[in-house]
């Protein structure tokens, strides 16, 4: 009986001491973490844009919640895992930051969802696209917010072998994103009928690619899959020019594809490659204002990661003010009972296990000759649903998932 009353008089402890955490954070106001890359092979799609898109949010809202400010800070894990989690843990535990978004690169990814869980912490992942933040490393305090790796697979591979691409070679970024968007694309090739004949995975930030695209020319590959992101992306299909591959006849397809990487390569190099993407500027009078916005700040429209930043803290501080808490579980819970009511948003719900299904499109680059304006990159073919794209639920190794 004694060991019975010491528990609960501890438990209780406990929960008084949780609730007076919370009192003190709401009593403080708002604190949001933007965890991304400022000098590195993202850095154009993330980076600055990402802090950006977040102030925008928080402006477009008023600046404040619950009758106190919301703040901002920021830092650059500089694609280190060591340094990204240290960043989150000094955050969470002595700056009162409430929640963490962006967080490019999956690696990194993957560790500050371990802290946020330890911590009771929130984080709403913009750009990092590993599967296994809502697969077996999937956090009651984690949401994967604007694509995963699956979901780009699904798309631009799928409509790919349908025009009768069945032989595929893939060159991917050594990492846990790479590795995962290689393993799907292969996956959604042999399941509509084609064939791997090759993978290779080069380091991060690669200068030189020739051993890599001497192995995919090699493969007599119809497809050489490009898999990794950024910086990556553009001196792979830059060198892939240089090589001759498409005057050799093979084709490339680029699994993740960013607006900076395309303004970048130039219409030229990348027109008429195939993409799938989660949001577009273009696609509407909503995300030509916020746009416009975000132009006049950084002097280009938005990629879709930043959109995402955008969307996530916007939804996340709206939660804030319908739950009258900035308590983890509770603000949680009021963001997956909302619906995601953004432009940049299409048919957009959280699901039980922390991923935003969402419709995305199929694109495809614009000739030289068919764009009318700055940025005028895309011709959207259509419209992917997003429960197509997701991950089915009924194979879900999230112990989130009720079976």
């Amino acid at each position: 009986m004694r060991q019975q009353f010491l528990r609960r008089a501890a438990l209780g402890v406990s929960l008084a001491l949780a609730g007076l955490s919370a009192q003190a954070n709401d009593a403080d106001g708002v604190k949001i973490g933007v965890l991304t890359d400022m000098a590195g092979v993202t850095a154009d799609a993330t980076g600055r844009g990402s802090v950006e898109a977040a102030r925008l949010a928080i402006e477009e809202l008023g600046g404040s919640v619950l009758g106190k400010p919301v703040a901002l800070v920021s830092g650059d894990h500089q694609h280190r895992p060591d340094i990204g989690s240290g960043m989150v843990r000094k955050w969470y535990d002595t700056d009162g930051v409430d929640v963490v978004v962006d967080v490019p690169n999956s690696s990194v990814a993957l560790a500050v969802q371990g802290i946020a869980r330890e911590k009771k912490k929130l984080v709403l992942f913009s750009s990092p696209g590993t599967t296994a933040l809502t697969q077996a490393q999937c956090s009651p305090y984690g949401v994967q917010w604007t694509y995963t790796t699956y979901a780009l697979s699904r798309g631009t591979a799928t409509a790919v072998v349908k025009e009768g691409n069945k032989r595929w070679f893939i060159l991917a970024s050594d990492y846990a994103f790479g590795k995962q968007l290689a393993a799907d694309t292969e996956t959604v090739v042999k399941a509509n009928g084609g064939e791997v004949v090759g993978t290779v995975f080069h380091p991060l930030n690669a200068s030189d690619f020739a051993s890599f695209l001497l192995q995919a020319q090699a493969s007599k590959a119809q497809i050489i899959a490009v898999a990794n992101a950024g910086g990556d992306t553009i001196s792979a299909i830059k060198q892939a020019a240089e090589f001759g591959i498409a005057s050799g006849g093979q084709k490339l397809a680029a699994m993740l594809l960013l607006l900076t990487d395309v303004h970048s390569l130039g219409l030229q190099a990348a027109q008429h490659t195939y993409l799938t993407v989660p949001s577009y500027w273009d696609m509407n009078d909503g995300t030509r204002a916020f746009s416009k916005k975000f132009e006049a700040r950084l002097g280009r429209p938005p990629t879709f990661l930043q959109a995402g930043v955008y969307s996530s803290v916007r939804h996340y501080l709206r939660a804030v003010q319908a739950a009258g808490t900035t308590d983890s579980d509770a603000v949680m819970a009021k963001m997956k009972s909302m619906p995601i009511d953004d432009p940049f948003s299409l048919n957009a719900h959280i699901r039980e296990d922390g991923l935003v299904v969402r419709d995305m499109m199929l694109a495809q680059v614009k000739s030289p000759d068919q764009s009318k304006a700055p940025w005028d990159y895309y011709n959207i073919v259509r419209t992917i649903p997003g429960d197509s794209l997701a991950w089915p639920l009924s194979e879900s190794q999230c112990p989130l998932v009720k079976k």
